[in-house]
Parts: structure tokens; C-alpha cells; sequence
């Protein structure tokens, strides 16, 4: 594999923005997530140039006074690259990110849509395809193939699902380049894209097959991708090459499950804050204590993983006293209504459970709504069961993060239908993210296993996590474009 190469990373967030102070100072916003996380490997040791929305009102302002070029800019570890912020107009963005891509576009991607009653999609979604997500797409195309015209040797490498219509306009004004998309989350099987009206899912199809490489986290996304590739589009899927003919482009598809950076939770684990954090988890724990960690998004099925709670303590009730819930929840798209809604239900849910089975000092769910990274690592340490129960994931890091710092060989119930479980699954507590009684089974089965066999599996996933990490993804990515450009061409 060739040394360092030349990128332009499309992404709708860029790693960074920008504000004022309270003197009037301009000041860098460092970006957090799981995509910024990721590619940090790819920032440190290749040349990026990283296209982005401008989001805040400074960030509009930096776009302006560059004429909307890129500006020079240093990763956290120092490391230089590229940041072009695009400003898109207000009403445009609005429509591409609140109508189309959430909640439409991820409601699809994850089965959130109950379809004997929603969506219904009027004139107006239309209108905002045509007038936002469209329009916002053209915007980055725009300016990914102007950095082309800089950087003619450069792979474009777009992600998930805000961008699926910019590889095709890029390809159209830049038709020999290399361009490169990855899905950070869950592809549904093909029946489930007539959601979308018909020259709408051939558009996002089109959009993405434009695309030398196309990358998912699982085989089941995958084979989900290929499949519905030849359902939507009558495209030419060869399933042992992996590949996709259309349009006289061929196209790879690979499974690449995103991974962690060890050594970034193994120095976490003993920073002060965290340590502080757990400190204050310690000295009020219960005898056993399960652990759930999420953003408050309808695909993560908290509420069910509450009910489930809820049963495992009438089904068991010696484990009333000594078992406790504590949920750590990051509120998630908040102005967006199914997402309010669902905040609501999930403290409703608490408040009832406690009230069924709580006595003297002993709470049966703590939940805490809060973005507080640092009492989240350090609850991943004192977890005796970790529950990620999603209804859908594309993969799911904190079944990853979580195991490699517990210090108490805690067991981990994983749902069957997140990414992370087609690599876990031997060392995992399988669970059904639907099937109440056995997620409240899958507690018991967990918290009453013998020490011996929580630390053969917990060891297992430490193990595994250690020799699959954040770098070995990277480097399989690059590897993809390698044999995309190898073999590229019908």
C-alpha cells in the first residue's frame, strides 16, 4: 500500500467550529462523535482537505470572509489539514436535514416507521427533497469537485447517509476521479426503500453507485446493500466479487466494522475527571449493576430495555435490593417531534418503574439525561451487565468501548440487530431488542453467570477489540480504494 495520500473527506459536520467569546474573541469549537473520533487516523497520517456545513453563525462568517475556501487548521494532535466550510441558505439546510435525512432518511435505515400510519409524504416532503436535500447536495458536489480541480489525485470520501445524491453530481463533472462513500449505519432490506416514492429511491441508488467503493460495518448490511441494488435500480450485482455494475460503473462493496482507538480509553480510564466520576459511582453502587449508555434515539429501544428492567424484578424479585439500573442518556435531536416524544415516554417509564419497586435507599433505575462523557467511562469500569439492546445499529461503539475498561469482568447483552454482534456474538448475551421476557432472561442469565465464564468471555472481547482497532480500519479502507482503483472500470 502506498504512504500518505491526498483526501477530501465530505461529511455533513465538520471535526470543528467556530464561536465568540464573552470579550468578542473568535474561538475553536473542537467537534465531537463518532465520525470525528474515526477518522482521526486518517487526518494524522494523510493529506485531508475535510468539506463540511457551516453550522454556527461564526462558521458562516469564516466561510464568507474565505470566499468559501478552505482555510489551514490543526487537528488536536496537532496534525494540519484542510476545513472548508459550505454555507448553505437556511431554508435549504432546514429541509435537508430536519424533513429528509432526519427523520426520513435514518426513520428508514433503522425500521422506525410504523407504516399503517406514517409516513404520509405530501407535497411539502417533496418540496423539501427538490428545495433542501438536493440543493444541499449540489452545494457539497460543488465544492468537492473544486477541490478535485486543486487536487486532481485525490479519492473523494463521502459519509452516510446526508450526501447520497453528491457522488453522482461529482462524478458527472469529474468523471475519471476517485470517490469513495461510507455508511455508518444500517442498510434495510430492499422492500423497505418503497418508503421513499420511486424516482426518489433511484436517486439515492444512482447517488451512491457513482462511487468506486462503497463501505458498511456489517456482511448483513452488505448483503442488504447488493440485494436491493439490483431490486431498486435493476443493477448488475455479482454477490462473490461483491461488486455493483451500473451504469456502465462498477462499483465495490465492503464490510469494515468501525473500531476504537485503545490507548485513548485505556488513558481515560485513569483520567481525573473520570476517576472523580467514578469515585462518586463507587461509594453509591448497588450490589449489582447494570449499565445501559445512550443517545436518546428512538433505534437505541430504550424504552423496552426499561420494561424489560421493569420484569426482570417481577420475575426475580430477590434481585430487588440488590439490582440496580443506571442509564446514562445523551438527549438526541431534541427539536425533532418523535425524538421529544420519545424523552418523554422514556422518563415516564422510569418515574413508573420506580414507583412500582422502589424501598428505603434502593432505586431500581437511575436515570440521568446529560452529556457527561466522563461519568460514562467511568461507569463502563463498574458495569456487572451491559445492556445495549438497539433495535437497529450500523455497528454501536460503547459494546466496544465499554468492555475494554471494565475492571469487574462484566457480561454484555447485545441486540442481534446491531452491527457490533455479527463480531461479538460468541462472547455476548444475545438478545432480541423486541422480546421483553427474553431481554429480562438475558438480565438474569447475566447477572447470576459464573465469575469464571464472565471473565473468559469479557477477556475475549478485550482481546478481539485490542487487534481490531480504530487503525486496522483505516487501513482496511485504504486497502478498499487500492483494489477499487486496481480494478476499476466495467
Amino acid at each position: 500500500m502506498a504512504g500518505p495520500r491526498k483526501l477530501i473527506i465530505v461529511a455533513n459536520r465538520g471535526p470543528m467550529s467556530y464561536a465568540r467569546d464573552a470579550s468578542g474573541t473568535r474561538v475553536v469549537k473542537r467537534g465531537g462523535g463518532g465520525l470525528v473520533t474515526a477518522l482521526r487516523g486518517l487526518v494524522s497520517q494523510h493529506d485531508v482537505t475535510w468539506i463540511g456545513s457551516a453550522i454556527s453563525d461564526e462558521d458562516h462568517v469564516v466561510a464568507s470572509e474565505n470566499n468559501g475556501l478552505a482555510v489551514a487548521e490543526r487537528w488536536r494532535d496537532g496534525s494540519p489539514y484542510r476545513l472548508r466550510l459550505v454555507a448553505h441558505d437556511v431554508k435549504a439546510y432546514d429541509a435537508y436535514y430536519n424533513v429528509v435525512a432526519n427523520p426520513t432518511l435514518w426513520f428508514i435505515h433503522h425500521y422506525l416507521w410504523g407504516l399503517a400510519y406514517v409516513p404520509s409524504l405530501d407535497q411539502s416532503f417533496h418540496d423539501a427533497w427538490r428545495d433542501g436535500y438536493a440543493r444541499v447536495n449540489e452545494s457539497f458536489a460543488e465544492a468537492a469537485a473544486d477541490e478535485l480541480q486543486r487536487e486532481p489525485g485525490a479519492t473523494v470520501f463521502f459519509h452516510d447517509y446526508h450526501l447520497y445524491l453528491a457522488p453522482r453530481l461529482v462524478r458527472e463533472r469529474c468523471p475519471d476521479a476517485a470517490l469513495a462513500h461510507f455508511i455508518h449505519i444500517p442498510w434495510p432490506e430492499a422492500d423497505y426503500w418503497t418508503v421513499l416514492p420511486r424516482e426518489l429511491r433511484r436517486a439515492v441508488f444512482d447517488g451512491i453507485l457513482a462511487n468506486d467503493v462503497v463501505g458498511l460495518h456489517t456482511n448483513r448490511w452488505r448483503h442488504n446493500f447488493l440485494r436491493s441494488c439490483a431490486d431498486v435500480l435493476g443493477a448488475e450485482v455479482d454477490e462473490s466479487e461483491s461488486t455493483v455494475v451500473h451504469r456502465g460503473h462498477r462499483t465495490l462493496v465492503t464490510a469494515r466494522p468501525i473500531s476504537i482507538d485503545p490507548r485513548e480509553f485505556d488513558a481515560l480510564s485513569e483520567d481525573d475527571a473520570v476517576l472523580e466520576q467514578e469515585r462518586l459511582l463507587a461509594a453509591d453502587r448497588p450490589e449489582l449493576l447494570v449499565l445501559r449508555v445512550d443517545r436518546t434515539d428512538l433505534s437505541k429501544n430504550i424504552l423496552r430495555g426499561f420494561t424489560a428492567f421493569g420484569l426482570l424484578l417481577d420475575l426475580h424479585p430477590e434481585l430487588r435490593g440488590r439490582v440496580g439500573m443506571l442509564a446514562l442518556l445523551d438527549p438526541s435531536r431534541q427539536d425533532v417531534p418523535e425524538y421529544a416524544e420519545y424523552l418523554a415516554a422514556i422518563n415516564t417509564e422510569a418515574r413508573e418503574i420506580n414507583a412500582r419497586f422502589r424501598t428505603g435507599n434502593w432505586l431500581p433505575i437511575d436515570l440521568q439525561v446529560a452529556d457527561n462523557f466522563a461519568r460514562s467511562v467511568a461507569a463502563y469500569k463498574q458495569y456487572d451487565a451491559l445492556l445495549v439492546n438497539a433495535a437497529f445499529d450500523g455497528l454501536n461503539l460503547v459494546s466496544k468501548e465499554a468492555p475494554l475498561v471494565n475492571t469487574r469482568d462484566g457480561a454484555v447483552l447485545l441486540s442481534e440487530n446491531a452491527g457490533s454482534y455479527e463480531e461479538l456474538r460468541e462472547w455476548v448475551e444475545c438478545v432480541s431488542p423486541f422480546d421483553l421476557y427474553g431481554q429480562a432472561e438475558a438480565l438474569y442469565r447475566a447477572l447470576t453467570m459464573p465469575l469464571e465464564e464472565r471473565r473468559r468471555r469479557s477477556e475475549a472481547i478485550k482481546t478481539h477489540v485490542r487487534e481490531n482497532d480504530l487503525s486496522a480500519w483505516v487501513a482496511a479502507l485504504l486497502e478498499d480504494f487500492d483494489r477499487a482503483a486496481a480494478g476499476a472500470g466495467a
